[in-house]
């Protein structure tokens, strides 16, 4: 009975089997929508294609991706050749592309967008990391192919224009799948060569895949780290590549490259005639001016009549001499009037003097010091005495010599009552000379104070 069962691997496997074996799986040509992008580490690309009904898993695995010219993304709408076959793992029918390309524009298009895209966010064309060219470049390099139409319009415009300059070409590919890393390792070895100033980068025209190489990463990178000047030169006026705008001069063709590397000789030769005619003609008028002062000068009356000038000149300084002396004993009389005057102050305002002028001042003080602290002595004796007569008059003792006396009990309380004594308590009498011990022995009120 359990042979009629299947395991879940050998029905995955027949149903694997009937995909390959149906010839319409095996070549599927798809359009869709990219979703749930994901480029994995190892270079497989693994993606989800859809439409507005129905998806589909799928996988494009890095030895089929590797000649992508651009890079997917979600959302992309994408033409797709590829086969149709089950994961056996999961059990899962799924898509694997071998070939993929956007769908409304070419893959080269989208790969050209992107890159330029990334380059301008990195800063690679900012204007400010442009070279300037040499005025007069000694020592040229040509990267090209040696045997384009290119090399030949460069060398003839170069030796026409500019026949003193040294010129050094390095072949490269100029197309195919080796033409970027050689076009990149040129010109990272033009740039070990320290006679070098300049280098002119480029090739003749063709269709945008035969001028794809100057549309790689790698060169526009190779460009933008290169010390020196670097001018492209790619196809025709009408053709861009991303080689143009990480450079820093953009020439329309090749020959266009030549003639802005290098200033023409013929005109070189016009403008120094013409500034030798000015020169000249500046030289001359400086020279025709000049005679004219000399001849202004050796007819003036200093040259003619030397003697009589310098007679005149000793009289003008015979009177700025006086004038002079004059002036000086008038400046000398003011100093010393004002030197008087501060000699006069000065005296008057001495130390001496008003040390003087302060002793007596404080001689003065000091005896109106001592006269008012005499002044107060006396005032405050006489108030004290006042004090005391009055103290004398309300003072116990005074009343007690007129024959009173005051008694304490045994603790020295003052005793104002009779209530606040008995019989046989020991009682103090304080007399005016003395004090008596007492006991009292009867207690007797006053009728009189009671009412």
């Amino acid at each position: 009975m359990n042979e009629n069962y299947l395991t879940v691997t050998a029905l995955t496997r027949y149903i694997k089997r009937k995909f390959e074996l149906d010839k319409h799986l095996n070549t599927v040509w798809l359009k869709g929508e990219i979703s749930n992008y994901k480029h994995h580490s190892r270079g497989h690309m693994y993606l989800t294609i859809k439409d507005d009904n129905s998806r589909i898993q799928a996988v494009m695995f890095a030895g089929y991706n590797r000649s992508l010219k651009f890079e997917p993304e979600n959302g992309m709408n994408v033409l797709i050749k590829g086969e149709i076959n089950v994961y056996e793992p999961q059990g899962q029918y799924q898509l694997y592309i071998h070939q993929m390309e956007p769908d409304g524009l070419g893959a080269l298009f989208v790969a050209f967008e992107q890159l330029k895209d990334k380059l301008t966010k990195e800063g690679l064309f900012s204007f400010e990391r442009k070279q300037k060219l040499p005025s007069y470049p000694k020592h040229i390099g040509i990267i090209t192919s040696p045997t384009g139409a290119a090399i030949r319009d460069i060398l003839i415009t170069l030796k026409r224009r500019y026949p003193i300059a040294d010129i050094t070409v390095f072949p490269v590919l100029v197309q195919g799948d080796q033409a970027p890393t050689s076009i990149a390792n040129a010109i990272n070895q033009a740039n070990n060569i320290p006679t070098l100033d300049l280098l002119i980068v480029g090739r003749g025209g063709g269709s945008i895949e035969e001028l794809w190489a100057f549309n790689e990463e790698i060169v526009a990178r190779a460009i933008s780290l290169s010390s020196l000047p670097v001018i492209s030169a790619v196809g025709h006026e009408t053709d861009t590549t991303i080689a143009d705008f990480v450079a820093d001069l953009r020439a329309a063709t090749p020959t266009g490259a030549a003639e802005l590397a290098v200033p023409s000789v013929h005109e070189l030769k016009n403008s120094i005639q013409a500034k030798k005619q000015a020169l000249t003609q500046l030289m001359q008028h400086y020279i025709s001016q000049s005679s004219s002062q000399l001849e202004r000068l050796n007819k003036s009356y200093a040259f003619r009549y030397p003697a009589q000038l310098i007679t005149q000149k000793e009289q003008e300084l015979d009177k700025i001499i006086d004038q002079l002396t004059k002036k000086a004993i008038q400046i000398k009389a003011n100093k010393e009037n004002q030197l008087d005057q501060l000699v006069k102050r000065l005296n008057q305002q001495h130390p001496s003097k008003q040390a003087k002028h302060l002793n007596k001042q404080l001689e003065q003080l000091e005896e109106r010091q001592a006269r008012a602290v005499e002044y107060i002595m006396t005032l405050k004796k006489r108030q004290f005495t006042n004090q005391l007569e009055k103290l004398e008059l309300l003072s116990p003792l005074h009343t007690m010599r007129r024959g009173y006396s005051i008694a304490y009990s045994s603790d020295g309380t003052l005793v104002q009552s009779t209530n606040e004594v008995q019989v046989d308590n020991a009682i103090s009498v304080k007399l005016s000379d003395g004090v008596l011990d007492c006991k009292v022995t009867g207690i007797k009120e006053d009728s009189e104070n009671e009412n």
